[in-house]
């Protein structure tokens, strides 16, 4: 599933081709997402792109009369790609471009949705959203009083978007190994010190991935018109029975959540 890093990319990527374009054409070619696409979508048809947003995992394409909300699901992608240039099996939504270029949503799984929020109000996927990753409001005095009475286990304490969105479970993986704490503590029971630790290294693992992903924006509108997963130097996650890079000793594997949780149980207490 793509995490915060690689739709902030998609973010960056389809930018400089989108923004202030008019969209002179909306084509749904398969209305049946992870939600049913909201005819609404077509208000964006004849008006000009004012801005390109990220909430979370959501993708906000702006215009006077609102937003189109983008989500890539599990397996989707965005493509900047010639108008004209035949669609692939998947492609399921695409925005005409005053520019003869097309922005196309393609999902196999179809888990990806393409929503639309009016002005001035927020929709209902967005409402309890906690703060991004990236700015002040994601601080660790904030962090370790909503964990306080928290038995849920640090890994999905973090990773929930109430707390904090868009620390999926490979930063989740790499972050707590990095500030040494095991992904099973209870997070109630992680002190202040260590969220002051643990805080500024989640903002480090998803900025850096950030700046690694953008590598990958020069390729963004050639013949697969995406920067995808982008090449990344993992510590722990998919490296079960590997040696740690710290200590050598051969990593872990649990699941938690039902997610995959490599840990080195020497080095993370």
């Amino acid at each position: 599933m793509p995490e915060l890093p690689e739709v902030e990319v998609s973010r960056l990527g389809i930018t400089p081709h989108v923004l202030n374009q008019t969209v002179t054409k909306v084509n749904i070619h398969n209305a049946s997402m992870r939600w049913p696409v909201p005819d609404d979508v077509y208000q964006l048809q004849g008006l000009k792109v004012t801005s390109v947003e990220r909430r979370a995992k959501y993708l906000l394409l702006g215009c006077e009369l609102g937003s189109v909300i983008l989500h890539l699901g599990m397996s989707g992608n965005l493509r900047v790609v010639s108008a004209d240039e035949p669609l692939k099996k998947h492609d399921h939504i695409e925005f005409i471009l005053a520019s003869g270029k097309a922005l196309r949503l393609n999902d196999a799984r179809r888990f990806g949705a393409c929503l639309w929020q009016a002005p001035g109000e927020c929709h209902t996927l967005l409402t309890k959203l906690g703060p991004e990753p990236l700015t002040d409001e994601f601080a660790a005095k904030r962090v370790y009083e909503q964990s306080r009475n928290k038995k849920v286990p640090i890994k999905q304490f973090i990773m929930d978007n109430a707390v904090v969105v868009g620390v999926g479970n490979i930063y989740a993986n790499e972050s707590l190994f990095k500030a040494g704490i095991h992904p099973k503590r209870e997070a109630g029971k992680v002190s202040l010190k260590r969220y002051q630790q643990l805080v500024p290294i989640i903002k480090e693992t998803l900025a850096a991935a950030i700046t690694q992903g953008g590598t990958t924006l020069k390729d963004f509108a050639q013949s697969d018109g995406k920067p995808g997963y982008f090449a990344q130097q993992l510590l722990v996650y998919g490296r079960k029975g590997e040696p740690c890079v710290t200590c050598k000793e051969p990593l872990k594997e649990i699941r938690l959540g039902q997610r995959s949780t490599v840990y080195c149980s020497n080095c993370q207490k």
